[in-house]
């Protein structure tokens, strides 16, 4: 599997359901001006009546909503790093582990530091913890990236790193989920200094493409042929291009979000974040495009990689026993590093969302892991 099933992929199964919730006709009259408004979307007038129901305030307002159940006090802050941008960040410091060494945690593709609403106490409780929102994700600055994979990489990793001294942090436990996994450990081969320990979970981008092969349930050529037009277009374009449906779509493509959560919200808190955190300038998100190839592979596959982050760096490697993410990445990763800690970690029960499909077995397991690390 890819790892790009993070939220809502342009597939040609995304698409026939996108289809069956606004109408075939709709998004056929449509299609063309998007095409034109995609290339505009980060420009657009602010006087103009907006096409997606969501701004900067809204978005701000969902993530509150998502917090609001976070039982441990803390702060949040735009920290800023060059060229004008500012990261989001969420700290957690109790004055009885704040001499510990920082846990940062880094979301994967279309998150937010809001979906850790269930692990920020319990991780909190044994050293400092920050969550930020990526370079041009979340509440952070939505720059232009480049068009080159390394160099959209190299601007998400040198953002973390311009962080990391702003904040003042002389060495972190990263701990990132898909996208943030594969960061994680760039991040650590460029400055391994910095890093005492990396959690892998669920990470995206590490082994090399597959060749693809056919669906099991033959596809209507009308429906390959939409997936083909939109191909072109970012991975979460379809939320744009539906407008004001879009809240809808996120409920009705992804219905399992809201149930990750039930614990701690009855109502729509959850999809309302994941929309608000989607819509807007997709400037990460056309990053993460850049860096992906056909199927969300990773055009440097991270694999390739490994021998050159240091032997003293231990990793620990989380899997979902339901996920649909190949595991194997795991074990070649423990093979090539015969040397070095590597351990590998599954959580029964648990999806591609490990931390909020089984949140208590996932903090438990994640401060076991960090019980070595001062």
């Amino acid at each position: 599997m890819t790892g790009q099933l993070e939220l809502f992929p342009l597939s040609s199964r995304v698409v026939q359901r996108m289809l069956s919730v606004v109408g075939a006709n709709s998004v056929a009259s449509s299609m063309w001006g998007y095409v034109d408004t995609t290339l505009r979307w980060c420009w657009i007038p602010g006087w103009l009546p907006p096409w997606c129901p969501t701004s900067q305030s809204q978005l701000q307002a969902a993530e509150d909503r998502m917090l609001r159940c976070v039982n441990a006090a803390f702060t949040k802050q735009f920290v800023p790093i060059s060229n004008n941008n500012v990261l989001w960040t969420l700290t957690i410091c109790r004055d009885s582990v704040k001499d510990k060494t920082p846990m940062v945690l880094l979301h994967g593709f279309g998150g937010g530091v809001g979906l850790w609403a269930q692990n920020l106490e319990a991780l909190s409780q044994s050293r400092p913890v920050f969550a930020l929102d990526l370079l041009g994700f979340g509440q952070s600055t939505r720059p232009l990236f480049s068009t080159e994979p390394q160099g959209a990489e190299d601007q998400f990793v040198e953002s973390i790193e311009q962080w990391r001294a702003k904040m003042g942090l002389e060495s972190m436990i990263l701990l990132g989920h898909n996208l943030g996994g594969y960061l994680s450990v760039s991040y650590s081969i460029r400055y391994p200094g910095r890093v005492k320990h990396v959690i892998l979970v669920e990470p995206w981008g590490f082994p090399e493409s597959l060749d693809t092969v056919e669906a099991d349930r033959p596809i209507p050529v009308w429906i390959k042929a939409l997936g083909a037009m939109f191909r072109p277009f970012n991975p979460l374009a379809g939320l744009r291009l539906v407008g004001p449906l879009g809240p809808s779509l996120v409920q009705a493509l992804r219905p399992d979000f809201k149930k990750k959560f039930s614990s701690m919200f009855s109502d729509n808190t959850v999809p309302e974040y994941i929309y608000h955190l989607n819509v807007q300038c997709p400037s990460g998100e056309t990053a993460f495009k850049t860096m992906s190839g056909a199927c969300g592979w990773a055009k440097r596959p991270m694999l390739q990689r490994m021998d050159r982050l240091q032997p003293d760096i231990p990793i620990t490697i989380v899997y979902g026993s339901r996920s649909s993410i190949d595991s194997n990445t795991g074990t070649t990763i423990k093979e090539m590093r015969p040397h070095s800690h590597v351990e590998i970690i599954s959580i029964r029960g648990a999806g591609h969302y490990v931390y909020a499909d089984q949140p208590d077995d996932f903090n438990r397991r994640v401060l076991q892991v960090c019980e070595e690390v001062d």
